[in-house]
This record gives structure tokens, C-alpha cells and sequence, in this order.
């Protein structure tokens, strides 16, 4: 399966202990595909041109928000790869994981729509599809999304550090669980900041709050160079 194949080759960079796809797993995926099968489901056929330019708006919108979907998945299945946990505490967290991202999914195409359709900042020839007082709730939504989807990535990769006597990692390992988790925070961080800048600045404005994310970058070329200097020192690489 393509979860399979997409790590096969990253032995190397540690021990890959989920090498079966576990029924959470391919439940995951199917969620994902509904999901993302949602983003979709509402575009329709254009019958004349405006309606064309209308649909290629929504590609894009469909576009952003797959890629976002699609980071997510992305970090699950790495997660799986890595540590194979399958107990209790792992599906729990990772069935609220699933749960947020079919919650946001209609918020997450809205979100990007409005954005790349400048409604937000320009206002539309038809009536807009917010009003300006409702700006930063969209944004203070979108942002307690993002904040609590990676901080469920967060317990996922503490509860793997917690067990880490059962999963046998070695000192390595243990060492980039914890890089993850501080990864976790990177985003988080990013999150809780974008949704201040939408609680404080004017409703007017509140649509710039998304610009935050942007530091997400930025905050993972820090921390993943420091961590990799600090790596190769302690391991001697």
C-alpha cells in the first residue's frame, strides 16, 4: 500500500516499527479520502464563463486546502511508521485527529475562498459572504483548529517518548521524538499567535492575522538547525 511504500526507504533514519497498515490506519486513510472528497463534492460543471472563472477560484481554494490535508496525513502516517502503536490512548487520540479534520473542512475551503478571492480585504461585486465583524471568529476558528490538531500530535509523540522502554528506542530515536514534539510546539506557537493577532487587531484588519503562519518557516529552519548541530554533535556524525 502506498503507506507502505512511501517510507520503505528511510530505514536508515531509524527504526521503522510500523511496518503493517493497522485497521486505525486504513480507517484513517478512508476519513482523509471523505475528506477530501468534501472539498470537492460541491463543484459543479460551469455553464458559461463566469461560472468557469468561478470554478478555477475554487480549484485553487481546493488546491491550498488538499495540500494542508495532505501534510497531515503525512505526519500521521510518519508517526505510525515510526513507532507501530495501536493501544488505546493512540486511537483515542488519533480518532479526535480525524474527527477535527472532517470538522474543518468546510471551515478550512471557506477560509481559503474568501482569502483568494479577496472578500476579505476588497469586499466582492455581489455581497459578501462575511461581514467584516465576523473576520477575526474566522480566523480565531481556523486558528483553534490548527492549534489543536498539532497539539494532538504533540500527546501522540509524547505518549511514544512515555513508552519508549517498550518500543526499545534507542538513545537516536528518543532524541528525534523529541524534535518532533518541539516541532509540535513551532506550530502551536504559530497558532496561538495568529489567533492573537486576530482577538486584538480591528475587525477591518483581523484577516491579517493569518499572515502568522507564515513564520512557521522560518521557526522550523531554526529549530531543525539547531537540533541537527546537536544531533551530529552528541552522536558524533
Amino acid at each position: 500500500m502506498f503507506r507502505q511504500s512511501i517510507f520503505k526507504n528511510q530505514a536508515g533514519e531509524g527504526q521503522l516499527r510500523g511496518t503493517e497498515v493497522r485497521r486505525i490506519e486504513a480507517f484513517s486513510d478512508a476519513v482523509f479520502a471523505f475528506a477530501v472528497t468534501l472539498l470537492i463534492v460541491s463543484l459543479e460543471v460551469p455553464k458559461n464563463f463566469d461560472e468557469l472563472i468561478a470554478t478555477i477560484r475554487g480549484f485553487f481554494a481546493f488546491g491550498i486546502s488538499f495540500a494542508l490535508l495532505m501534510s497531515i496525513w503525512y505526519e500521521q502516517n510518519l508517526f505510525f511508521r515510526r513507532y507501530g502503536l495501536d493501544d488505546i490512548i493512540t486511537i483515542v487520540l488519533n480518532c479526535t485527529l480525524i474527527f477535527l479534520v472532517l470538522f474543518y473542512v468546510y471551515p478550512l475551503k471557506f477560509l481559503f475562498t474568501l482569502l483568494l478571492d479577496k472578500q476579505l480585504f476588497e469586499g466582492a461585486n455581489t455581497s459578501p459572504a462575511i461581514g467584516v465583524q465576523n473576520v477575526p471568529t474566522l480566523m480565531e476558528i481556523y486558528g483553534a483548529g490548527f492549534i489543536s490538531i498539532y497539539f494532538l500530535f504533540y500527546l501522540m509523540y509524547l505518549h511514544a517518548k512515555r513508552k519508549r522502554h517498550e518500543l526499545n528506542l534507542i538513545s537516536e530515536e528518543l532524541f528525534d521524538t523529541r524534535t518532533r514534539i518541539y516541532k509540535c510546539f513551532v506550530f502551536m506557537s504559530v497558532g496561538a499567535f495568529s489567533v492573537i493577532l486576530a482577538w486584538l487587531l480591528p475587525p477591518g484588519m483581523a484577516g491579517f492575522s493569518g499572515f502568522a503562519y507564515f513564520l512557521i518557516g522560518p521557526g522550523l529552519t531554526v529549530l531543525f538547525s539547531y537540533r541537527t548541530k546537536r544531533k551530529n554533535k552528541l552522536f558524533r556524525r
